[in-house]
């Protein structure tokens, strides 16, 4: 389906929830990519786009859209016509949908993303920070563990933005915090399942980084030996 979107993003979970819809809905898209890591996002010519400086934002024509969640919603209200990741407005299921939809973007974002934070980049090491963040991640993930025993995806018996949002952030909980799905069996499936889908591989891939997994995990593997190698700051 052709459109006049570009998406501004980074290959972070949050960046790669909207290309993974995009790729779902199979719509045209230009990427713009925003590496976060030089404030790219806090350039004045961005922040016309996202006032809250922050990757993902969109534009579609003349119309802005900024806050990963709110991007999600107005792609699938306007072109999901059929459907096929998204439920009818006003229904039960479409208000599921919005409700897990937004448990992630009020809860596992910003809880994981402080345990991502204070256990790979920190400029300090605070052992409360680190266990008080990836213990709540954990809980969130026991959340998802008991919807999804009753439930083949979040909102009901059909993958929506729901699955791909909370997947966006519970797929690198192993990678980037030691958090082993096998405590939450069900919750695993599910991430499996969808990994397969070939638009969750595809959109996952935005921006492509040029390094390989083991150079990824070599990072990550520095970053917590970083962390450990300080003195906790708990104490001062």
């Amino acid at each position: 389906m052709s459109s006049n979107i570009t998406l501004y993003t980074w290959n972070t979970a949050n960046g790669v929830k909207i290309s993974i819809t995009l790729e779902e809905l199979g719509l045209s898209y230009k990427t713009e990519p925003i590496d976060i890591g030089k404030n790219i996002q806090k350039e004045e010519w961005f922040l016309k786009i996202n006032p809250n400086g922050r990757i993902p934002a969109l534009t579609d024509g003349p119309q802005r859209v900024f806050e990963s969640g709110s991007i999600m919603l107005y792609l699938v209200n306007k072109y999901d016509t059929d459907r096929n990741i998204s439920y009818v407005p006003d229904t039960p299921e479409y208000i599921e949908q919005v409700s897990w939809l937004m448990f992630q973007t009020g809860g596992i974002g910003p809880m994981q993303g402080q345990a991502n934070h204070f256990r790979l980049v920190a400029s300090v090491r605070s052992n409360y920070a680190i266990k008080r963040y990836i213990d709540e991640t954990k809980r969130l993930y026991s959340v998802l563990e008991s919807r999804l025993k009753e439930s083949a995806y979040l909102a009901g018996s059909k993958y929506t933005i729901a699955d791909i949002a909370n997947y966006t952030w519970v797929c690198r909980g192993p990678q980037l915090l030691e958090i082993d799905l096998s405590e939450f069996p069900a919750l695993k499936n599910w991430v499996d399942e969808i990994g397969k889908r070939p638009a969750v591989q595809k959109g996952a891939d935005v921006p492509h980084l040029d390094r390989t997994d083991e150079q990824w995990n070599e990072i990550l593997r520095n970053s917590r030996a970083r962390i450990d190698g300080m003195t906790n700051s708990d104490q001062y």
